[in-house]
């Protein structure tokens, strides 16, 4: 009984949970979606917000942009409306002045043709003149001839034959002055366009010595630069060629050798090797070989560096090389790649001057003294050389034949060559360029003026030029004008033979003849 009520029960009991369920659920679901459709248009009504705040910001920029333009375009009409009257006003002008200029050609028409009829009335009285003075002429002649007993034609000979004599004699002073006039004009512009060269460069010189300074951080580091019973620095030594000094100088260590470019490998060598910290014979020999093959890397970016700078092209690879090199060489104490730099410039602004080719000139400038440094077994003039090497590369003939003439080893064939000669030449005198000991310098002045006197003659001597010069002032009456031509070949031969000098010495005889009168 109790299990027959209990069922029914508890159907009725789920039946009514699942109704309480369903319509719980039924009233969760339509809350649910009342509130889906209300955020909905609330997202509806905030989209509608920002699209209309869009929309007003994108017209605020428009109107804008269009402002912008408007304004850029009313600027560009002003400005073009201002060209078109300033047009105008030319314009207004030109036809003013077009005005004139035919205003006055028609009053010289005028005028020309009112000349014109004044030059034919004169042409018609010359005419008459010219007959009437024609037959004047003829009667005087015949009245002549009668008088002198001479005819037409001796006489005409025997006058022209005056009018000859009086213009060679004419001409000849006309040839004087103008040659003289000439002279100096020609003298008066070479130095003018020497003076503006030398003023136009200025060029700064580190002279060079045989020696080398490198510093140290402390005199610890000597004894390992010596090494165990002096190996370091024998194998050092060896290795570059180059002497090293190391005795009581503070934290240093001098470099000596005559050769500039063992002595930059040496010193860059031994301050790697000292920063390095390896100072033993095998690693000595792996640095020097690893720093002078850089170094011959930087002597071909120097010479292209040098070629770059001073605007050339097409130069030979080989050429730029001995340029670099040129950097590591110096002539009685000028380096030969300021030098040659100098003379370079001096060269192009002199060509410049005087419309020739102002490249071909600094090219030539540039490589005068290659041949100072290739290798020193190679025998002859170093000008000589140097125009091989300039002929062996398909150098400019003018840039070779410069090279060769500029200490007159050969024959000039244009003026560039000339220009390569003076420049030379005034770069090696400029003060300070070449540095001699000044008991050495005077000495050598005094041998070479003692030396010109020594012959007989000889009243007095100068050394000028810094040396590069003697003046020789003879006596008359024992030296003829001959006798000063052999004189002068006489000294520069003993000079030859008993001196030793850079460059060259002109030897110049003077032999001066003054006679005084006395008007009273």
């Amino acid at each position: 009984m109790d299990i027959a009520l209990l069922i029914p029960m508890t159907v009725s009991l789920i039946s009514l949970f699942f109704y309480l369920g369903w319509y719980f659920n039924s009233r969760i679901g339509k809350n649910s979606i009342k509130a889906a459709e209300e955020r909905s248009k609330q997202i509806l009504a905030d989209a509608e917000k920002d699209a209309n705040n869009i929309k007003r910001e994108k017209l605020l920029e428009v109107k804008d942009e269009w402002y912008k333009k408007k304004v850029d375009f009313d600027n560009e009409a002003n400005q073009k409306r201002i060209k078109l009257s300033n047009y105008e006003k030319q314009l207004s002008q030109r036809e003013e002045t077009i005005d004139k200029k035919l205003n006055l050609s028609i009053q010289k028409e005028r005028d020309n043709k009112f000349a014109e009829k004044k030059l034919l009335d004169l042409q018609t009285s010359l005419d008459q003149k010219e007959s009437s003075l024609i037959e004047l002429e003829k009667e005087q002649n015949e009245r002549l001839q009668k008088i002198s007993g001479l005819t037409a034609e001796e006489a005409k000979r025997m006058l022209l034959d005056n009018m000859i004599d009086e213009a060679k004699a004419d001409s000849q002073r006309l040839i004087k002055e103008i040659y003289e006039k000439a002279k100096a004009e020609a003298k008066k512009e070479s130095q003018k366009i020497i003076i503006q060269a030398i003023q136009r460069t200025a060029a700064e010189y580190a002279v060079e010595t045989t020696v080398s300074v490198l510093n140290i951080q402390s005199d610890e580091v000597k004894g390992r630069i010596i090494g165990k019973e002096g190996r370091n620095i024998r194998a050092f030594e060896a290795a570059t060629g180059v002497d090293v000094i190391v005795d009581d100088t503070p934290e240093a260590v001098i470099l000596s050798s005559f050769d500039q470019f063992r002595r930059e490998v040496a010193r860059v060598a031994l301050e790697r090797l000292i920063s390095d910290g390896r100072i033993q014979p095998a690693r000595i020999e792996e640095v020097v070989e690893k720093v002078r093959l850089e170094l011959e890397e930087e002597m071909y970016r120097t010479g292209e560096n040098t070629v770059m700078q001073l605007g050339l092209h097409g130069m030979n690879p080989e050429l730029m090389r001995l340029i670099g090199k040129m950097k590591y060489r110096s002539s009685y104490g000028q380096n030969i790649l300021e030098h040659s730099i100098e003379v370079a410039y001096l060269c192009g602004i002199m060509a410049s001057e005087l419309d020739l080719d102002h490249s071909i000139a600094k090219r030539a400038g540039l490589l005068h003294d290659v041949g100072k440094v290739l290798d020193r077994d190679i025998e002859g003039p170093h000008a000589l050389i140097g125009y091989e090497v300039a002929k062996k590369f398909r150098e400019n003939g003018i840039v070779c034949n410069a090279i060769g003439a500029h200490h007159d080893d050969m024959e000039m064939e244009h003026p560039i060559a000339a220009l390569v000669q003076a420049a030379d030449a005034i770069s090696g005198a400029r003060p300070g360029a070449r540095r001699e000991p000044i008991e050495g310098y005077a000495k050598r002045l005094e041998t070479l003026e003692s030396l010109a006197k020594s012959f007989e003659g000889v009243a007095r001597t100068y050394a000028i030029q810094a040396g590069r010069e003697v003046r020789v002032v003879v006596e008359h009456e024992r030296i003829d004008d001959i006798y000063a031509e052999k004189l002068s070949h006489d000294i520069a031969e003993k000079i030859e033979k008993e001196m030793e000098y850079p460059g060259q010495i002109k030897v110049t005889v003077i032999r001066e003849v003054r006679k005084v009168s006395y008007a009273r």
